[in-house]
């Protein structure tokens, strides 16, 4: 588990291939270190859909919790790639922001609904690597 309490956290789905891709990514981007994550199938991660207004048990969407706020969909990756250190994520993020939510979410909620179909799912959860371990609350 990680020592600073106020990291941002994001939440995604142990089990969908592309979210665990996205994890992958970002431990590979996130070079300061900056986010923890935790799978919505644990508790940690239950709790904090709860308690941002999504249904634990009906996730389409991933959840970034940043200074108490909850962010979803679109934004919720656009903030995340704002907090990477390249400036090409941080493009990426404003180009994102640029076009309205309906449009940016409408895509994003079809692969969402479809992940499982389109990019397949594992029988557990994604595991981190020893060194990984300490951005992950369990």
């Amino acid at each position: 588990m990680t020592d600073d309490p106020t990291a941002p956290v994001i939440v995604y789905d142990g089990v969908c291939l592309l979210c665990s891709r996205w994890i992958r990514f970002l431990l590979q981007h996130d070079i300061e270190g900056r986010y923890v994550f935790t799978a919505m199938q644990s508790e940690s991660g239950r709790h904090l859909l709860h308690e941002h207004g999504l249904d634990p048990d009906s996730p389409f969407s991933m959840l970034l919790v940043e200074d108490g706020q909850g962010y979803t969909d679109t934004t919720a990756i656009a903030r995340v790639l704002r907090g990477l250190p390249s400036r090409r994520w941080r493009w990426l993020s404003t180009a994102m922001l640029a076009l309205p939510r309906t449009l940016r979410d409408v895509p994003y909620r079809f692969v969402a609904r479809h992940r499982y179909r389109l990019f397949g799912r594992s029988d557990q959860c994604f595991v981190p690597t020893l060194e990984q371990r300490s951005r992950f609350i369990s």
